[in-house]
């Protein structure tokens, strides 16, 4: 008798371009693994200021690193990823509050609908260099992705609920309690055991865990297709 899928949960904000390099590859391999992909929309800011961390861009040599570090990683991951022009407005101004809290909307009323209007989102704002924190400009992604105008209108008007917020402090404070410092993270259920991963390039020790094989972050049945 085949095994159940093993819960796999991915803490992630469209803030973070390497949350977008996680969800990506987690999102190719969930029909390939023995997986139960939970999508867990979550505020990165939440999550700095519990753990005391800082953007790593602030510190000039790991921002210089960074925009390096992602131009290889776009051909590596074959994610489309471009450093938005004014990055620290994006990064450490505008943020990503009612993105999440759409996102978490998306969840709760459309959780079908959860990856495609998330990959939107990180397509509007790490690709094409648009703005995500807009009502006009998050109703743009959620069409694009595939709602219909009333059901987009209808999931931001729920942001500003208590349910909505509720919730999506509640998943933050999960992360936060995993032990999240930053984002993605990957929480992995075997055995009885939860095991955290930090970031989007674990994915070798994430199929170790789960006894799987790592066929690269484009694996075979993929490939061709981003």
């Amino acid at each position: 008798m085949a095994s159940l899928p093993r819960k796999l949960e991915l803490f992630y904000d469209v803030l973070s371009p390497y949350s977008w390099l996680g969800f990506e590859v987690l999102c190719r391999y969930q029909h390939i693994w023995n997986i139960d992909l939970h999508l867990c929309p979550s505020l990165i800011g939440g999550i700095m200021k519990n753990s005391g961390n800082k953007p790593p861009a602030l510190l000039p040599q790991k921002g210089k690193y960074m925009f390096v570090d992602l131009q290889h990683l776009r051909k590596f991951y074959q994610v489309p990823i471009q450093v938005p022009k004014d990055f620290f407005s994006v990064i450490l101004e505008k943020g990503s509050l009612t993105a999440m809290r759409f996102l978490t909307a998306v969840k709760q009323e459309n959780p079908e609908m959860l990856e495609r209007v998330s990959r939107e989102l990180w397509m509007r704002v790490w690709s094409r260099d648009e703005d995500i924190t807009e009502p006009q400009s998050i109703l743009a992604a959620a069409e694009k992705a595939g709602l219909s105008k009333e059901q987009a209108k209808s999931l931001l008007e729920k942001c500003s609920t208590d349910k909505v917020k509720s919730s999506l402090r509640e998943t933050t404070e999960a992360a936060c309690n995993y032990g999240a410092f930053g984002l993605p993270i990957t929480v992995v259920h075997v055995d009885n055991k939860s095991h955290m991963l930090f970031g989007s390039d674990r994915m070798e020790l994430l199929a170790h865990l789960l006894g799987e094989q790592w066929q690269g972050p484009v694996p075979s049945p993929v490939k061709g297709k981003l």
